[in-house]
């Protein structure tokens, strides 16, 4: 069991528990730093575990550099920092602090998910309280306790914690001048547990971490055999598993009938009031610390969350300090180096993570914290995942890289700045029984997959309930930069269905194989996952208030693909794929409107015939994604 929890928080915070106990980094901890432990009180008269590192050389002061996370502050306290922050940072000389966030391990009170924001922090109201004051009295506290200290903070964090990060920049404490959110959730409707409305059936095991209360203050994991019931066996085929399970109705009778998490998901299967109070974007106004927001191109669980926390801020404070990085990673691959920065079976170049923590993150928070150094960082700092290279930009969405319009013609033909015949449609049959599988290989149960974000989709292209539309070879090369935005106009035979849309890069048929990859994979001809999203039909007008569909009616379906930075080689092929379901990372849709697809039953899964017609077309590059209808 304690290596099943080791698991889950490996796949939860890439790089926690990475190091071994022989780590130069950690002697280096031992040499240079004392370690203190406090509980800091919080307006309320709740406590919160503190973890702190003071380096012991005492002639001069230093930066407060802080970790908030649920996940166990106290596992830091064997001079391990875990690669958070990096030792770039730690050589530097900060004060390094770790907390455990309300409610979780050591810290006192309940833990809530995506604590709501309440908006007009005021210290001297003790009983509204969130992250925004709970990082604030810490922050306080520690300038006013915390020997040697220079009055400068910073905070940082990857996942959950980047959003407890981005959660400090509502209403600020005065001495907070850096904030690095990192693969920051910052909506779980459209984060994690969600895509687009639609639920993320592989992160079904994930709420045994997240949906139980522990019973009193402690330094060891709470989960029990009881908890983590969904392992009661071992799985070696995740779509084999999750299809014979049955709808979601069957996960809440089978595993998480008690879990207050899935409770709330199952309760809320709409982006109601419950869901918008739990969004951070509302609340990144007037924001002062400078801002580094972190991504990766092939992050599966955040790839929302950093793009749009960088635009909310953009947007609703121009004159912010605000800059992003997006690079070639999946989730939080930037905080480890592993020499070759691979993705998948995809090469990107060499040390690229520590370029990224050397080069960037490092100099922000020395400029910032410090005084030291210049700060010539750009607007956004982003890697171009089709020519290998990072590229500036002093506006995101660039404004120099023209747009991209995409279009459907005859025999699976993908037009190029050409319109589509209106005259077409393309049609297939969705079956829920034999739903499109996320990836050609196959895995047990996961906390989220992770490879696919650029996977081979040549399995996928075969099917029959899969669209693909293909360009001739390129003679010459398309870069796509920005927002991605598929208009379908969609007909179906029945009342409901998901729509997948999936950007491809088609290699050469001569393209060599990469060393690092076993030999089974074949780069010639790989069909590389660019860019993918699910949309589920019936939030096409509102995701508050969903509708389902006329059978047979043309409608309009507007799918956002998130953003993108891919230059498609000359030589190689852009691909379109269109289909209805991705099993099982995402959960299937009935096809046939329901309340809740949560408490759906067997006998509302029925096929659909959909028809996607060629006035459809797929917009790429400037700013694409329309506003979200609530």
């Amino acid at each position: 069991m304690h290596k099943l929890i080791t698991f889950l928080l490996f796949s939860a915070i890439p790089g926690l528990l990475m190091a071994q106990p022989a780590d130069p980094e950690t002697q280096y901890m031992k040499d240079n730093y004392d370690k203190f432990e406090y509980r800091i009180p919080m307006r309320d008269g709740a406590k919160l575990f503190t973890l702190v590192y003071m380096p012991k050389d005492k002639s001069k002061t230093y930066p407060i550099l802080i970790n908030r996370t649920c996940y166990n502050a106290s596992n830091y306290g064997g001079y391990n920092t875990h690669g958070h922050p990096s030792k770039y940072l730690v050589h530097d000389g900060y004060i390094l602090v770790f907390q455990d966030v309300r409610g979780r391990y050591m810290s006192d009170g309940l833990f809530n998910n995506m604590t709501p924001n309440i908006p007009g922090n005021d210290p001297m109201n003790k009983k509204d309280v969130d992250e925004s004051s709970d990082t604030w009295d810490s922050i306080d506290w520690m300038v006013n306790n915390l020997a040697g200290n220079n009055g400068r903070v910073g905070i940082y964090g990857i996942s959950y914690p980047g959003f407890y990060s981005a959660a400090s920049l509502p209403d600020a404490h005065p001495a907070l001048k850096a904030v690095s959110p990192q693969a920051p959730i910052s909506d779980f409707f459209f984060d994690d547990f969600h895509h687009m409305g639609a639920y993320l059936q592989s992160y079904t095991a994930a709420f045994a971490v997240f949906g139980y209360q522990k019973k009193d203050t402690t330094r060891t994991d709470w989960f029990n055999s009881e908890i983590m019931r969904m392992y009661g066996k071992p799985v070696k085929d995740g779509y084999d598993f999750h299809l014979k399970l049955g709808p979601l109705k069957n996960v809440t009778e089978k595993y998480h009938h008690d879990n207050f998490f899935w409770n709330q998901i199952v309760d809320h299967p709409n982006y109601d009031t419950f869901w918008q109070k739990r969004s951070i974007l509302p609340h990144l106004k007037n924001t002062k610390p400078a801002v580094l927001t972190v991504g990766g191109w092939f992050d599966a669980e955040d790839l929302y969350g950093p793009l749009n926390i960088y635009k909310t801020i953009e947007k609703n404070t121009p004159g912010a300090k605000n800059s992003i990085v997006m690079g070639p990673w999946g989730h939080g691959d930037w905080a480890r180096e592993n020499g070759k920065s691979t993705h998948n079976h995809i090469y990107f170049g060499d040390s690229i993570s520590t370029f990224f923590q050397k080069e960037i993150e490092r100099n922000f928070f020395n400029f910032h914290l410090k005084a030291e150094g210049e700060m010539s960082l750009p607007e956004a700092y982003m890697f171009n995942t089709g020519k290998k290279e990072w590229q500036k930009f002093d506006v995101w969405p660039p404004a120099e890289i023209p747009p991209v319009k995409l279009s459907f013609g005859e025999n699976g033909k993908l037009l190029i700045n050409q319109p589509g015949n209106t005259k077409l449609s393309f049609e297939y049959t969705s079956d829920p029984a034999k739903p499109v599988p996320y990836t050609s290989q196959t895995e047990g149960l996961t906390f989220t997959p992770r490879n696919y974000m650029s996977d081979d989709q040549r399995e996928a292209s075969r099917r029959t309930d899969v669209l693909t539309f293909e360009t001739d070879v390129l003679t010459d090369e398309v870069t796509l930069a920005g927002e991605i935005l598929a208009k379908l106009k969609v007909a179906l035979s029945t009342t409901d269905a998901d729509f997948v849309v999936k950007l491809i890069d088609v290699y050469p048929d001569n393209h060599p194989n990469y060393p690092h990859n076993p030999k089974n994979v074949v780069m010639g001809g790989y069909q590389q996952l660019v860019r993918s999203e699910v949309f589920r039909g019936r939030f096409r007008n509102s995701f508050e208030k969903p509708e389902p569909f006329v059978p047979g009616k043309i409608t309009d379906v507007n799918v956002p693909l998130q953003d993108v930075l891919h230059t498609f080689k000359k030589g190689h092929r852009i691909m379109i794929q269109i289909h209805s379901t991705w099993f099982p990372f995402i959960d299937r849709n009935p096809q046939q409107y329901v309340e809740n697809i949560y408490k759906a039953d067997e006998k509302d899964f029925i096929k659909s015939t959909i028809k996607v017609y060629g006035s459809s077309v797929i917009g790429a590059g400037g700013e694409q994604a329309p506003k979200k209808a609530f």
